[in-house]
């Protein structure tokens, strides 16, 4: 399973044989060598972009955008722990380019989350259309891990019971 960003590493990792099946929440799914951030382009800039501040070679997400836009949806004391540890990406991190798509040749799922601030919804629809994901929608922002865990988690079960 890839959240956000995990979904470049599920694309590429889940080649391995051992892999059965990909579930995509929220997440990237690029195509071999595709230039993401190209694609990203194509559809509305998320708010969280304007949050995302970088210094020294490393980026992080502002208070008000990790709060109002990553974690919309999210109960606001349980955000702010959130947001005092979110871990600094590193300002190369979104140049990285897979040379596989898992997705290409194994059944994937994908949770589209309808209220998202950080990655566009329309872009999340436009990935799982082009891998044939199983697709729910959830009326939810970019953290749907955590505020619909019964939704996410009956997802990955179905992935687990088709690829069993």
């Amino acid at each position: 399973m890839g959240h956000s960003y995990g979904g470049t590493v599920i694309t590429e990792a889940g080649a391995d044989p051992h892999v059965v099946g990909l579930v995509y929440v929220a997440a990237r799914a690029p195509d071999a060598g595709e230039d993401y951030a190209a694609l990203t382009k194509t559809f509305p800039t998320p708010p969280a972009n304007a949050g995302l501040v970088y210094k020294d070679g490393f980026g992080a997400l502002t208070e008000h955008s990790f709060l109002h836009d990553f974690a919309n949806g999210v109960d606001r004391s349980r955000a702010r722990v959130l947001y005092a540890v979110q871990g600094h990406i590193s300002a190369t991190l979104f140049d990285d380019k897979t040379t596989v798509a898992a997705w290409r040749s194994k059944p994937s799922w994908y949770a589209v989350s309808k209220q998202d601030r950080t990655t566009s919804p329309e872009l999340e629809r436009f990935l799982a259309k082009r891998m044939k994901a199983k697709t729910i929608e959830l009326d939810s922002g970019h953290l749907s891990l955590i505020t619909h865990p019964r939704q996410i988690t009956e997802l990955i079960l179905r992935a687990a019971r088709h690829s069993g």
